[in-house]
């Protein structure tokens, strides 16, 4: 039995299907009790409760061979953040699975994650990263870069309604943006064996792409006119301050978009013989990438 924590977020709502599809048995932990219904009818178990939770967490991985963390508090509700999620919360993941005599732990973290990156979230995955390494677990830690999926629906989420793509900042700073398909696609093979423990492996996108040109190519896509909105650098910068206490999750967004802006994000793409083909943003505004049936 693989747990999945965090199956209903970005990443794991494609994740857990695939897994599904590939014949393993899945335990899904969500907080998000509206979801478990869905998940039971693809075939995956339930439980409702918060990583952050020693109860939920020792219900939730009792029987298990793998746990697969794939929360984050980047853009949490109420008093989630990546503090609580992604440190504390895998804290309290790593250990229930170290004390339920879990196999194997693997850990989704992000691509640069390190003790003194200037975004909290890469900070707190490091955090949870050096927990898992002294665990005493079998682990793997996968490391993807800016998930495609996330900024395709923070860039183009008001389109259809106002007709405006929203670009945050300049938008002329190449980063390198990842599919979910690609991430889960990793996370599923290296549950089959072919990828040993004890690995940290980059999971880096196929392009380098600016706000802009993610703005530009989905008015594009859109069939209809529509134009491109810029939030001012400075507006970003005040709002990342400002927001913290009504709007924390918010928040965080202007700060990574300030970051993105302003910081080398590229990254190269390293196929390995037998690796499938990766996914671009055409391929995602095509429709290609959506969760196999579980």
């Amino acid at each position: 039995m693989i747990l999945v924590a965090g199956g209903t977020g970005t990443l794991g709502r494609y994740l857990v299907p695939l897994l599904i599809t590939c014949a393993h048995q899945v335990r899904v932990l969500t907080r998000d009790e509206r979801r478990a219904d869905h998940l039971r009818a693809g075939g995956a178990e339930t439980v409702i409760g918060d990583v952050r939770d020693q109860a939920a967490v020792a219900q939730a991985t009792r029987d298990c061979t793998t746990v697969v963390s794939a929360v984050h508090g980047f853009a949490g509700p109420g008093r989630a953040s990546p503090a609580s999620i992604d440190c504390d919360g895998n804290r309290t993941l790593i250990r229930g699975a170290a004390d339920a005599g879990v196999a194997r732990f693997v850990l989704v973290s992000v691509l640069g994650a390190a003790p003194d990156h200037p975004m909290t979230l890469h900070r707190m995955k490091y955090a949870a990263e050096q927990t898992l390494n002294g665990s005493g677990l079998d682990w793997t830690i996968i490391r993807p870069a800016a998930f495609l999926e996330t900024w395709i629906e923070l860039i183009g989420g008001r389109l259809a309604d106002t007709g405006q793509a929203i670009v945050f900042g300049p938008g002329n700073n190449p980063v390198n943006f990842v599919s979910v398909r690609d991430v889960a696609t990793v996370i599923e093979r290296s549950l089959s064996g072919t990828v040993s423990y004890g690995q940290t492996i980059d999971v880096s996108g196929p392009e380098n792409l600016t706000f802009n040109q993610i703005a530009e190519r989905l008015v594009a896509a859109g069939g209809s006119p529509g134009r491109t909105k810029h939030i001012p650098l400075g507006l970003l910068r005040v709002m990342s301050v400002l927001a913290r206490p009504v709007s924390p999750g918010f928040a965080r967004q202007a700060r990574a978009a300030v970051v993105m802006n302003t910081n080398d994000m590229t990254s190269g793409r390293h196929n390995t013989p037998g690796d499938p083909p990766p996914t671009t943003l055409d391929d995602v505004l095509r429709g290609l990438v959506k969760p196999p049936a579980g």
